[in-house]
């Protein structure tokens, strides 16, 4: 751009002292020609530094994802390729042998199911122990009411006979009913504390509750749950809209033979785009000014983007907690330089972008708009410079 524009001046120079000879051509006026591209392109530069700052470092980052088996197993099939074909959320990575899963899962139905007739059963022998504790309570009741009647009876009887005006036999006839009655009251009682002892054998079998069925059922129902998700761990399944890569898998395999022992690893489609710039050109950029940015892999096309944000925080201010007292006196490191994250303009956002793909950035602040033009140009014909492959073989 420097060029085209000291070309135009040129052209004018040339056209006002050489062609027209409007103005005389000596030595103050070449020293003015010389002077004034100078001091014009130097402010120029210095002001588009500011308000519309560039980055020549432009990085296409993205998150990986190491692809780790949940079980152990036999691999049958491996349902994706290496390479620039994207799976999406949910599709099938690889699917292992679920054989012995499901034996896990159809035994422990079984044992779900036998337990749950278990308790039916007990649960039925425990209305049954409440039933005879009920009918024992009432019939202890009934004798005790009984037997304090013919208490009373034995009580008149015996004034009675004192007196004179009873009858002996109706006594002793009364006496033999208390002690008929204290044995039937005996046996009530005993036969309640039989039934108790039988509802609590009952109840030791039933156990305790959790969340609202009996803990046995719980365990063998939380086994079977975990038997289930062990069985669909057997199809792994892709958690993001993804690339393949390390793809060290094949069927006929055997996985999960050792923790973290991944199998392939994801990286993300979308990515983040990020360009360094040096800590005095950031004064005047904001969250939202407009970006454009080229990419050495994409020759010719310029992205359009904005600025999500300035990432204020770089390793030469992080001061990690230790025992050890910084040192001062060493010839310092340059200064670091903050990245600035973009976030991509819609039209472009399902263009490909390669992980680790560098290049150049231009961030357009609020200030000098009439300039920003310029910086534009640059970043166009540096983009089509990429075409250029400058090697010698």
């Amino acid at each position: 751009m420097e060029v085209i524009l000291l070309g135009i001046y040129s052209f004018f120079v040339w056209l006002i002292f050489i062609k027209l000879k409007w103005l005389p051509w000596n030595t103050t006026s070449q020293v003015t020609v010389a002077i004034i591209p100078i001091i014009g392109l130097t402010a120029l530069i210095l002001t588009l530094n500011v308000v519309a700052p560039s980055s020549p470092d432009v990085r296409v980052y993205k998150y990986t994802i190491p692809i780790v088996s949940q079980v152990r197993g036999r691999v049958l099939e491996v349902a994706v390729e290496e390479g620039n074909r994207l799976v999406h959320t949910g599709d099938v990575l690889f699917r292992i042998d679920p054989t012995p899963y499901q034996f896990d899962v159809n035994t422990l139905q079984a044992q779900l199911a036998n337990s749950e007739a278990a308790m039916r059963d007990l649960e039925e022998q425990a209305k049954g122990a409440a039933a005879k504790i009920a009918e024992a309570e009432a019939r202890a009741t009934e004798v005790s009411a009984k037997l304090e009647l013919t208490r009373r009876r034995v009580a008149q009887y015996s004034e009675l006979a004192k007196s004179g005006a009873g009858n002996r036999f109706d006594l002793e006839r009364v006496q033999t009913d208390v002690r008929e009655q204290q044995g039937q009251l005996a046996a009530a009682k005993s036969a309640e504390a039989q039934a108790r002892a039988a509802e609590s054998q009952i109840d030791q079998k039933l156990g305790a509750r959790a969340n609202g069925e009996y803990a046995q059922i719980a365990q063998v129902r939380a086994q079977l749950e975990q038997a289930k998700w062990l069985l669909e761990q057997t199809t792994t399944r892709s958690p993001c809209d993804c690339y393949v890569v390390n793809l060290a898998l094949r069927p006929g395999a055997f996985v999960g033979q050792a923790a973290l022992s991944q199998v392939m690893t994801l990286i993300e489609a979308d990515g983040q785009v990020v360009a360094l710039y040096h800590q005095n050109e950031l004064h005047q950029v904001e969250a939202g000014n407009e970006a454009e940015f080229t990419l050495d892999t994409m020759p010719g096309r310029v992205i359009k983007a904005k600025v999500d944000s300035v990432i204020w925080a770089q390793g030469q201010g992080q001061l990690a907690a230790s025992g050890t007292i910084p040192v001062s006196g060493f010839v310092p490191p340059p200064p670091g330089r903050y990245a600035v994250k973009f976030n991509i303009a819609e039209r472009d956002r399902q263009l490909f972008l390669a992980a680790g793909a560098a290049g150049h950035a231009a961030i357009y602040t609020e200030h000098g708009h009439a300039i920003h033009i310029i910086r534009k140009v640059i970043i166009r014909v540096g983009s089509y410079v990429n075409y250029l492959v400058l090697k010698l073989h």
